[in-house]
């Protein structure tokens, strides 16, 4: 008898809650420390999604509880006009690693980052048209919904005017081939602003995008993608958004995913890492759109703006991630999740790609690696074998291609929590392909 199937519990969860996605998992989590969440019976279960991507020091870190702790001993919560030394602390740090975006305001969730960027983009420019890929997730509020092509379209009334889309490169999947069969992203990139233009009534606002697209499947912006779409927008007087909430704060084993690419954004917004599983965001931008935003009466306030106990632990995070060499543990940890995951592909037909970048990777799924035809079936027994086996994993699955496993550990897991994650998966494969 296993305490997770305690009958008052599920009796009132069925009875109470609102169903709002995926179905709940038949366990009840007690706690959680580092790389693990412990379910009723006390069985540890290697967490492969930092939460939902955002604990990037692991459950429970030592240093974020000390500080809950200390802050919430001093100040909280303030009014949204008041200042305390840790929002401007953390946002004099945050500007020091993104230089050219020395404004930030802080905020309290992915979504409401975006809604922010959105609505300053808006006001600056003078536009209201949005372009993002067709398969972002950016947030389920308003604009950020608007915004999001992945999932949640369906029987909710119109989307916010000037809402459009372009597809994502995609180098498994490709639309556009060159001569020797791979990718050809910038005739893709050409087609599709080419349709942009077309359909634009000339107030084209900004473009927002991830870097590498989490929800959409880990498809990562191929080297040179991003500096051309901050040309198409330039040349068409856009803002360029850049969605970090999942590939900031080291994840990619750079500070930012846009480093790689030496592409700064007009706006920048963080969330899910920089809490590090607490509620806390952020939108960065040049001085010179700030005081263009600030002159045409830029309002965006919320309960929580610039809340003491959430840019505390932001600073934190800040702190632990420089002090602990994270963003380079996150190239060297990534790049043995990488290694695993190939040698799964070479052992597997049904595993099809292996792609993103430092500790955000992504495992595709297919029926056989000829026809590409999406597994999804077999992914989401994969992924019911991985968690009686004790590994939490997320899979998504778009009609576009297979399932993909979204693979993103804490910054913190050890070796030996990679190699013991990529057992399971390894049993899991086995025992799904097999009917076991």
């Amino acid at each position: 008898m296993t305490l997770n199937s305690d009958p008052d519990f599920w009796a009132s969860a069925n009875t109470h809650l609102t169903r709002y996605g995926p179905s709940f998992e038949p366990v009840i989590i007690e706690r959680a420390a580092g790389s693990f969440v412990y379910d009723a019976d006390g069985r540890a279960i290697l967490d492969f999604t930092s939460g939902q991507m955002s604990a990037v020091l692991g459950h429970t870190h030592p240093d974020i509880v000390a500080t809950v702790a200390r802050q919430m001993g001093a100040v909280a919560h303030l009014f949204s006009g008041m200042l305390s030394r840790p929002v401007v602390t953390l946002a004099e740090r945050l500007a020091a690693l993104a230089p050219g975006l020395e404004r930030v305001q802080l905020l309290t969730t992915g979504a409401e980052a975006n809604e922010a960027a959105i609505r300053m983009a808006k006001l600056v420019t003078g536009r209201h048209e949005i372009v993002a890929f067709a398969q972002s997730w950016h947030g389920m509020t308003g604009a950020a919904a608007s915004a999001t092509y992945s999932a949640g379209r369906r029987g909710y009334g119109p989307a916010a005017a000037g809402s459009f889309v372009i597809p994502a490169p995609n180098a498994y999947r490709p639309r556009f081939k060159t001569a020797d069969g791979s990718n050809d992203w910038q005739t893709e990139l050409d087609d599709a602003f080419a349709l942009i233009d077309s359909q634009s009534t000339g107030n084209l606002a900004a473009f927002i995008a991830e870097p590498i697209l989490s929800s959409g499947g880990i498809l990562e912006l191929p080297l040179g993608y991003l500096a051309a779409l901050k040309r198409k927008c330039e040349q068409r007087g856009m803002l360029l958004i850049l969605d970090e909430a999942q590939t900031g704060i080291g994840r990619t084993g750079q500070m930012f995913a846009f480093e790689r690419d030496g592409v700064v954004p007009d706006i920048l917004t963080l969330s899910k890492t920089l809490g590090a599983g607490l509620p806390l965001a952020a939108v960065m931008t040049t001085q010179a759109i700030e005081q263009a935003a600030f002159e045409r009466g830029f309002l965006f306030y919320t309960t929580h703006v610039s809340d003491p106990l959430p840019a505390a632990v932001g600073v934190t995070v800040l702190d632990v991630v420089a002090r602990d060499g994270l963003v380079a543990q996150a190239t060297a940890r990534g790049n043995r999740l990488r290694d695993g995951l190939l040698s799964l592909q070479q052992r597997f037909e049904c595993v099809g790609d292996v792609r993103g970048r430092g500790l955000l990777l992504g495992l595709e799924i297919v029926v056989d690696r000829q026809s590409k035809a999406p597994g999804f079936e077999l992914g989401a027994r994969i992924m019911e074998e991985t968690m009686r086996r004790g590994l939490s994993m997320n899979i998504v699955k778009l009609p576009s291609m297979g399932g993909v496993f979204r693979i993103a550990p804490p910054l913190t897991v050890s070796e030996a929590e990679i190699d013991r994650g990529l057992e399971i998966m390894s049993e899991a494969i086995q025992a799904a392909a097999s009917g076991r």
